[in-house]
């Protein structure tokens, strides 16, 4: 939808200087007082994207001016008409002499005024629909906010300032990896154009891909092919394999069925104009005696990988030579070749799935491999493409801390020859950390790494959540220094925020959104805008609420959390489902999550017997709901247990030796010195004797274990829970207590983990 603001709109141009000097000396009066002299002109048989741009400049022109301008055919149009000349028309040829729009580079556009006419056009097939959007953002005042959410600035009088704009942007690929963008139009608009994006023809369409990475399986894969060809597939260890495992990049044969499966896939796939010839998704590298003479030739694996896509475009190229064949420089192939070079139809893909985003790609200690290699695969590649992380998969709804390094980053890839960019954000979930804005700045940063993010993120957070906008901004700059004072390595795998964010943080973070809400309370849409980006932060208050509680009191510090933490579960919980939250971290739907805090917040049990009389400063109980369970339902479960202190304990079979049940230590636990750690267990056995359980608390700042205890099945079988010391530790947040079970199926049934609780030495 629509939307106005009653006020006056300063313009802000986005993306272009329209000082330039131009073709037009006074600036044209396109409407005024709901009237105009102008008329949209299109080429006399417009195709499908210049009618789309033609509609769409006539509908937002209407919406803010009330002028509704005529489309009117070329052909038709009065000679002494002044035009809005939209698409290539044979009028802007005469006009424009020096310009040729199939000329310009993907996606390029024009914007001159010259005379009493304005000429919007560009490259086929998207050029002329992005010069339309351009001039509507920067001229007229749009802004696509959101697939639904927009606004059209009031204009009784619209001018058009003088210009001369030939643009065409670096990316030719662009793609912003979140939910809202997939939406045709809406990418569209924000000159979105990557394969996920489903825009459809009469919008320009987008790039697709015939298969999107990790194809070598699915191209030959093993069970039609592996007993006949086992030759096909990596020697490792001198033995060949097909698990977690390559291709033979050395063999013909293989080579030449793997074209022919390629070749039939883009026939029956003529919309795509890229196919991904890649490897698996992990390492497994041929080890046999050609492929490791290539690998030691090159120094590198991704010589013999490089070598055999060259190979395969070339063959590709002789029925395709419009489609592009793209391969990863990924893992074990990172590191660029000695000798071999991309072939002129190859885009070498590089992905940041290891790097830190804290701190820019480009400078820094944190990013150091990483960016020697994409500089060194720069200069031996004529296009790459990156495959950016902008979101944390492990837990779509906390903060994260990225946005100062994207501007950063994109520059830095432009500056390496990268030419698509593919930003991964959560596309599974609705309610990440300001995926709105991040959709919109990535997509403008994208098109023009130039631009100013910081303008941008200001213009954003204040058109679309009005007079809350500077609390919010100030709310983002507190999260952002948090983590850069922190010194973390974020990674987009961070479990929780204890590693960057502290108490005080989160409590001054908190009084910046009270502000917020406080200042759109009146305005229903705004104040539903803003409670629903606060979601991530109340999700770090209910995720670590026990462990900040406890540090607060120990402290002696405010705690801005919320004062009934089952309620606040409930209201987030429901704020979540409204928004379509989907997934709260990759794959796993948020109805998992919803379990596990509910669980966080039923009552304690009472004190274990050794705490019963200390003073509450000195001793700490965590229950099984603060722990982590790993494989829910088959390694470890939460049950109902009336021996456990509050009901409940972590259940795990007896068939397995895995750590599946965990607990970090929090930051409250690294205060005041060191703690004697106990862990009350017990066990369901068959046997006599033998061991029942092991465990243990292990660092994994320095990767190693602090304490290790196995008990067998004497001390542990009963039917009430047996209190074990653990000794006594200095403890630090990187720490975290494990427990697992025997592996002895048939003789120990179950082990079962009540809580731990920590008494101050």
């Amino acid at each position: 939808m629509f939307c106005k603001r009653l006020r006056t709109f300063l313009l802000f141009s986005l993306v272009f200087d329209w000082t330039a000097v131009g073709k037009a000396a006074e600036p044209l009066v396109l409407t005024a007082d709901g009237r105009s002299d102008y008329v949209i002109v299109v080429p006399a048989e417009a195709g499908a994207v210049v009618q789309t741009a033609a509609r769409e400049l006539q509908e937002h022109l209407a919406e803010a001016t009330g002028a509704t301008l005529r489309i009117v055919p070329e052909d038709r149009a009065a000679a002494d008409t002044p035009r809005i000349l939209v698409g290539p028309c044979l009028q802007t040829r005469g006009l424009l002499p020096d310009v040729d729009p199939d000329k310009l580079g993907p996606d390029g556009i024009v914007m001159q005024t010259v005379g009493k006419h304005l000429v919007l056009m560009g490259r086929p097939p998207r050029g002329t629909l992005y010069a339309v959007y351009s001039f509507l953002e920067d001229v007229v005042g749009c802004r696509w906010w959101t697939s639904t959410e927009s606004l059209v600035p009031d204009h009784p009088r619209l001018e058009v300032p003088t210009c001369d704009v030939v643009y065409a942007p670096k990316l030719h690929i662009r793609s912003a990896y979140y939910r809202d963008a997939f939406n045709g139009p809406f990418a569209a608009r924000l000159k979105l154009n990557g394969n996920a994006h489903r825009i459809p023809a009469e919008y320009g369409g987008h790039h697709r891909f015939c298969l999107f990475v990790h194809t070598f399986f699915p191209l030959l894969p093993p069970e039609k092919y592996f007993d006949e060809h086992p030759e096909w597939y990596s020697e490792i260890d001198g033995k060949r394999r097909w698990e977690h495992a390559q291709l033979c990049l050395t063999n013909e044969a293989m080579r030449q069925e793997l074209v022919r499966n390629a070749l039939e896939r883009l026939r029956n796939s003529p919309e795509s104009n890229i196919i991904s010839i890649s490897q698996n998704d992990w390492y497994g590298a041929c080890q046999c005696t050609q492929c490791k003479a290539m690998e030691e030739e090159e120094e590198s694996p991704a010589g013999p990988l490089l070598r055999f896509v060259n190979a395969v475009a070339a063959d590709i190229e002789k029925e395709f030579p419009d489609v592009l064949v793209e391969t990863l420089a990924y893992q074990y192939t990172r590191k660029p070749p000695s000798l071999v070079r991309p072939r002129h139809n190859v885009v070498v893909r590089l992905c940041s799935i290891e790097c830190s985003f804290v701190e820019p790609l480009a400078a820094g200690e944190q990013n150091e491999a990483f960016r020697a290699d994409i500089e060194g695969w720069s200069p031996i590649a004529g296009q790459l493409f990156v495959w950016d992380y902008v979101t944390n998969f492990s837990n779509y709804i906390v903060p994260h801390p990225n946005l100062r390094v994207l501007k950063p980053n994109i520059e830095f890839f432009v500056d390496n020859n990268v030419m698509a960019l593919f930003e991964q954000g959560d596309s599974q979930s609705g309610v990440g950390d300001f995926v709105a804005l991040r959709a919109w700045l990535l997509a403008h940063l994208m098109w023009n790494p130039t631009l100013d993010d910081r303008a941008l993120i200001r213009e954003f957070l204040d058109g679309y959540y009005g007079a809350a906008g500077p609390h919010l901004l100030a709310y983002l700059d507190r999260i952002h220094e948090a983590g850069k004072s922190s010194g973390v390595y974020l990674r987009c795998f961070m479990p929780d925020t204890s590693r960057w964010l502290t108490l005080d943080d989160l409590n001054e973070a908190t009084g910046f959104y009270n502000r917020a809400l406080d200042a759109v309370r009146d305005q229903p849409d705004l104040l539903e805008r803003v409670r629903r980006e606060r979601l991530p932060l109340d999700h770090v208050w209910l995720n670590r609420y026990h462990a900040l509680r406890r540090q607060a009191k120990v402290e002696g510090k405010p705690f801005l959390g919320p004062d009934d933490p089952a309620a606040a579960c409930e209201e987030f919980i429901a704020l979540a489902r409204k928004h379509s939250v989907g997934n709260f971290r990759e794959r796993h739907p948020f109805a998992e999550r919803e379990e596990q805090l509910r669980r966080r917040f039923r009552p304690a049990g009472p004190p274990p017997e050794p705490c019963k009389n200390l003073p509450p400063e000195q001793w700490l109980d965590v229950q099984d709901n603060e722990f982590r369970v790993i494989k829910p339902g088959e390694w470890a479960t939460v049950v109902e247990d009336g021996a456990a202190s509050d009901g409940y304990a972590i259940r795990m079979p007896g068939n397995h030796r895995e750590w599946a049940a965990s607990m970090p230590m929090s930051a409250d636990f690294a205060r005041g010195g060191a703690w004697r750690v106990y862990a009350q267990v017990r066990c369901e056995a068959t046997a006599e004797d033998g061991p029942a359980i092991t465990l243990g608390i292990y660092d994994t700042d320095h990767r190693r274990g602090i304490t290790h205890r196995r008990l067998d099945v004497p001390e542990v079988r009963d039917a009430k829970y047996t209190t074990v010391d653990l000794g006594s530790h200095a403890l630090t947040s990187g720490m975290y207590f494990w427990a697992a079970p025997p592996e002895r199926p048939g003789q120990v049934e179950a082990v079962y983990v009540d809580r731990i609780f920590l008494v101050r030495e």
